[in-house]
């Protein structure tokens, strides 16, 4: 009597900002069980190496201005592998569901039949603020957060970017487009005080902080290592930001690299 063919599966997981120990347990639970995992180029080899010693590991690259496997190939390799019958891990960097594609993988896994599950994860601009101790909403100085890409298309910058009060902005993969972005919000009304501040590798041992304002946005954008990948913090939550007591284990260690890099306004 042959033994039926094992139904396979595919989680969509968030690998969190790079530290293994912000892996939600739900997440690392996912890679010590997967079979395949396809992750990408910003998810650090402790991660990949909690899926067993046998398991399948497929890096697919998904870094700005790099080669990397095309989405459609992520898509067809997804569901190529688990028809096979496997437990397929798509482990991203952050969360899934910001800025991760996950929509058009879970569409895309629909329509072929395939079962998907998504396990979300620390997404860069909560590791960033916890960091540096930057509240991304603070009484009397932010009641909301915006969190948006800043992707350009041909050189010309994507999006309607209008200044609002009382409001923290976080941009994604802005390093390249820091100043059209500023210039673009102070069109709007942004004044030029207001406060910016640039996390490199955030939730990572060797993140850094930048700190300027939106009228020297140009010598900030100067600042930043071209090869990390950096949030940008608009708003002025970056001056809540102090040094409460003498914080211990990462934080300590991260804080005392940033010494000297201040960019006065």
């Amino acid at each position: 009597m042959s033994t039926p063919k094992r139904e396979g599966k595919v989680w969509l997981v968030g690998a969190g900002p790079g530290a293994a120990d912000l892996l939600t347990l739900r997440a690392a639970r996912a890679i010590e069980g997967a079979e395949a995992v396809l992750y990408d180029a910003l998810v650090p080899a402790e991660i990949v190496e909690l899926a067993p010693r046998g398991a399948l590991r497929i890096e697919t690259g998904k870094r700005a201005h790099r080669p990397s496997m095309s989405q459609a190939a992520i898509n067809r390799l997804m569901v190529k592998l688990a028809r096979r019958g496997l437990r397929v891990v798509r482990l991203k960097g952050g969360d899934p569901s910001i800025f991760g594609r996950v929509g058009e993988e879970l569409e895309h896994l629909a329509r072929a039949g395939v079962d998907a599950e998504v396990i979300p994860g620390v997404t860069a601009a909560s590791a960033a603020a916890a960091q540096f101790q930057l509240p991304l909403t603070h009484r009397g100085v932010a009641r909301r957060v915006v969190f948006a890409t800043a992707r350009t298309e041909g050189g010309a910058l994507r999006g309607d970017w209008r200044y609002e009060a009382e409001t923290t902005l976080v941009l994604y993969m802005a390093r390249d487009s820091l100043e059209a972005i500023v210039a673009a919000l102070r069109e709007q009304g942004m004044p030029d005080s207001t406060r910016l501040a640039v996390v490199e590798n955030a939730g990572r041992d060797n993140a850094r902080l930048l700190r300027g304002s939106a009228g020297n946005a140009a010598a900030l954008a100067s600042a930043i290592t071209r090869t990390a990948p950096a949030l940008v913090i608009i708003g002025d939550v970056v001056e809540a930001r102090q040094d409460y007591g003498s914080p211990n284990g990462l934080l300590k260690s991260v804080i005392s690299t940033t010494v000297g890099t201040e960019i006065a306004a």
